[in-house]
């Protein structure tokens, strides 16, 4: 299993919606390391959603229902995943938490801030799990 955060700015497509959805194209990635990330997707993978701009925190668990195919929205070479989402998190982790949990530092979240589509570490994935205890 692998893990991994994607980034959505919730006046765009908020956990809110996309929990009243129950699930979602992860459409409208232009960015070709994110799109390496996405085809690098697999069914029930595990996906830490997060409010990015506005909220600036991880919100939510989500899973992946669908592999990597051709986005809808363009006939460029882009691809799409399905997601679902799986859990609300008791509380928001928050990108300045996050900063200040050292077993994150190398977290591709700070590293590579501009990148939609994160593969994270079990480690890293788990660390932002108990920190929304």
């Amino acid at each position: 299993m692998n893990y991994w955060l994607v980034k959505s700015e919730p006046f765009k497509y908020s956990w809110e919606q996309f929990e009243k959805d129950e699930h979602s194209v992860w459409d409208g990635v232009r960015n070709y390391a994110a799109r390496l990330h996405l085809r690098a997707m697999k069914k029930g993978d595990k996906v830490l959603f997060y409010h990015s701009n506005e909220g600036l925190s991880v919100v939510g668990i989500a899973a992946v229902t669908k592999t990597a195919y051709q986005d809808p929205t363009t006939t460029d070479d882009w691809s799409v995943v399905d997601l679902k989402p799986v859990k609300r998190l008791k509380n928001p982790v928050t990108l300045a938490a996050i900063k200040n949990e050292p077993t994150l530092a190398n977290i591709a979240l700070i590293r590579i801030a501009r990148l939609s589509v994160i593969p994270l570490k079990e480690l890293e994935y788990k660390t932002i799990l108990d920190m929304s205890k």
